[in-house]
């Protein structure tokens, strides 16, 4: 994944977590819910925005790669 220079904002990562949603795994969805109750470093919100930017279009293997990655940033 490349570097992006823009900083997303708490509303952008919601935004994108919204429209993946469908694709995510059931069982995270309480894991985002608490995530977004509470603020974050732009270094975090970044992080998971692109982990979520077109999840949809990756393969199994890469989401498997991409949800070990967001369980990380949750805990």
């Amino acid at each position: 994944m490349s570097e992006c220079k823009l900083d997303h904002t708490h509303d952008d990562v919601r935004k994108k977590y919204e429209s993946q949603l469908e694709f995510l795994p059931k069982e995270m969805h309480p894991l985002f819910e608490h995530f977004f109750a509470s603020q974050h470093s732009q270094q975090v919100l970044n992080g998971l925005f692109h982990l979520l930017k077109k999840y949809d279009l990756v393969s199994d293997e890469e989401k498997e790669e991409r949800n070990k990655k967001i369980i990380r940033l949750f805990t």
